[in-house]
């Protein structure tokens, strides 16, 4: 399963002029992998591109009723402190994602850590948008480059 699935990882935020063209970029990234055999989409449930992947996934099912969008998340309690908005974007996806996988069942220092680890070893390639070099994406990078997947970073 690991050669035909993919992985996501992000920053939070996203800026606003650029949100349209990471969407866009993404969408077409998304397609290229589906087009190259890919069919298994796993997102960490994070807020920002996280979020942006695992929609768009949920979007391109339409056309591609074949894919699967897979969450792996690192705690039950992943969406405290959230807006309310939030967490019912984050429950709509939760409830359409054909799978649900939790790290851990409660915060740890070390849950989004397991969550990201998780991600790249499920994984054959590595979608990301990292701006910086630093923090839990740039770390998800590095791991996935270590570990052998091919790394897509729409942050270039």
């Amino acid at each position: 399963m690991k050669e035909i699935t993919c992985c996501f990882t992000g920053h939070r935020t996203i800026p606003m002029g650029q949100l349209n063209y990471v969407a866009n970029l993404l969408n077409r990234t998304v397609e290229e992998l589906i087009a190259k055999g890919y069919s298994v989409f796993a997102a960490g449930g994070a807020l920002g591109f996280d979020t942006m992947a695992a929609q768009c996934v949920l979007n391109l099912k339409s056309k591609y009723p074949h894919i699967k969008l897979i969450l792996i998340l690192p705690c039950l309690e992943q969406t405290k402190g959230w807006s309310e908005y939030d967490i019912s974007v984050y429950e709509d996806i939760k409830n359409k994602a054909d799978e649900v996988i939790y790290t851990s069942l409660n915060y740890t220092k070390s849950c989004m850590f397991k969550r990201n680890r998780a991600l790249v070893d499920k994984s054959s390639v590595c979608i990301a948008y990292l701006t910086k070099n630093a923090g839990g994406t740039a770390y998800t990078a590095k791991y996935a480059v270590e570990k052998g997947l091919q790394l897509i970073n729409l942050g270039k």
